[in-house]
């Protein structure tokens, strides 16, 4: 598979490209903040909201400790990773999954999006260790919709199905959650508004 090339500040959601940006210091501080935890591994960040705010990174295929990880696109943003958890709490990967068995046209698009993952990880490091395998379940399975979700938001719509949907699905949640309006895939969480939740009936 060829890969586009890499395009340094072009709009993700438009362009199924990988696109990185170089994750700054500040970058680091908010994803440590997000994650509760100093992140490791990080080579750039891969999606960011529309405020800027980090959304999902891009990751060595090797730790700087040695351990293989295949994870290539790690969703950090705590609020789209709990509603990306209460997606899955929700039964939606079974649906998927049953789905994938009897859609031979959408088990051939979820195969790709593997191929994807596979060529753009080994573009960065070819990890023996991990050598054939990506993530979240693919290409037969759905495991993790963080996994999927951040493929979808790091190269753009129309590569992975599943990834398409849950990031779909995960911005009706922060919408409502937060009373923000979807722009560009996603709502913005991250200025001053009074979560759904909290506001006293």
């Amino acid at each position: 598979m060829v890969l586009g090339p890499l395009v340094v500040g072009q709009e993700r959601w438009r362009c199924p490209l990988i696109v990185i940006t170089p994750a700054t210091s500040a970058d680091l501080e908010i994803i440590a903040t997000q994650l509760g935890r100093v992140p490791r591994g990080v080579r750039a960040v891969s999606a960011r909201c529309t405020c800027s705010v980090p959304l999902v990174v891009e990751t060595e295929p090797r730790l700087p400790d040695g351990t293989p990880f295949p994870t290539l696109y790690y969703v950090t943003d705590d609020k789209l990773s709990s509603v990306i958890g209460t997606l899955e709490a929700s039964g939606v990967m079974r649906d998927m999954e049953e789905r994938l068995r009897q859609d031979a046209t959408l088990a051939v698009a979820y195969q790709a999006a593997h191929d994807q993952y596979l060529a753009a990880r080994t573009a960065i490091d070819d990890v023996a260790e991990i050598s054939g395998v990506t993530a979240g379940g693919m290409p037969n399975r759905v495991k993790c919709l963080h996994v999927l979700a951040g493929h979808s938001l790091s190269v753009g719509v129309g590569v992975n199905p599943f990834g398409d949907e849950a990031v779909e699905a995960a911005a009706s949640l922060l919408a409502e959650r937060f009373a923000a309006p979807i722009v560009e895939r996603l709502p913005c969480t991250h200025v001053d508004r009074n979560p759904t939740a909290s506001v006293d009936q």
